[in-house]
């Protein structure tokens, strides 16, 4: 099973002009627009890169990316059957974050993302223990953004994986996701956190297959706590990412629970969602 964990669903009118060309420059060797992807068969595109399921990711980071909605996000996941919900919770947006984490829980969202360098915050803050009390009570995985962004507005301080510490330390059965793995500054701290505690995993999202080894030269070390992600649209086509890991020198029962065996564990997928 090969399990993207981290599939964003924006459309054009919903992200800034700089991240959208972004995007579009490096789909531009594919001959093909992410947003035809987006906005056609999603089901279709994952089979045609070999994904079993993927988590479809809201985000509501209007000071720097753009927003595409909760509510906009589980429809297009109702829509297709390979797409696992994943809400995001900007704080500075809701009366309570606690009744939000339960209305979108309610609304069938599985996963919760947090976007610390896009929102402005550290994900230690005592207004945010509320979402990990509720998310630990239903058994919600939590996605934190660690480390660098190239978009403008983001803030690389509140993406310092250390302050996860506090966080696994005082909510033992949330599983936390470290997504980007640390990208750019932190590597090593992410993966000592992912080493230390048995509920942190390290999220290798953004990150190019052929570099992990650099960056984590210990990976084999701990490989059921490595989960794969593709960052769709930002990394182009997910199967050369698949591919791209499946090259490594890694043994392939690693490789295999890289690639979904750990998310499906994560994200308790038996026979189907």
């Amino acid at each position: 099973m090969v399990i993207d964990f981290h599939f964003h669903l924006a459309r054009r009118n919903e992200l800034y002009r700089d991240i959208y060309q972004f995007c579009e420059k490096v789909w531009e060797k594919e001959g093909i627009s992410f947003l035809d992807i987006i906005n056609g068969d999603i089901d279709e595109y994952l089979i045609s890169q070999g994904v079993d399921y993927a988590v479809g990711l809201a985000e509501i980071s209007p000071i720097t990316t753009g927003i595409i909605d909760n509510e906009e996000v589980i429809e297009i996941c109702k829509k297709n059957k390979k797409l696992i919900p994943g809400g995001n919770i900007n704080p500075y947006m809701v009366r309570s974050i606690k009744e939000e984490a339960k209305r979108l829980y309610k609304m069938g969202f599985r996963v919760f993302k947090l976007y610390p360098t896009y929102q402005h915050f550290y994900p230690n803050e005592s207004f945010l223990y509320p979402l990990y009390e509720v998310a630990q009570e239903l058994g919600i995985p939590v996605m934190v953004h660690t480390g660098s962004s190239v978009f403008k507005g983001a803030r690389i301080k509140y993406g310092d994986p250390i302050y996860l510490d506090d966080v696994a330390v005082d909510f033992p059965e949330l599983k936390i996701l470290l997504v980007h793995g640390g990208r750019g500054c932190f590597y090593d701290r992410a993966f000592f956190l992912a080493k230390l505690h048995k509920n942190v995993y390290l999220e290798i999202s953004g990150l190019p297959p052929e570099n992990l080894l650099k960056y984590f030269p210990d990976l084999e070390k701990i490989p059921d706590k490595i989960v794969f992600g593709s960052d769709f649209p930002s990394t182009g086509q997910v199967k050369k990412n698949i591919e791209g890991v499946k090259k490594l020198p890694l043994s392939t029962e690693t490789k295999r629970k890289i690639l979904g065996e750990n998310a499906k564990k994560i994200l308790k997928i038996k026979g189907g969602k």
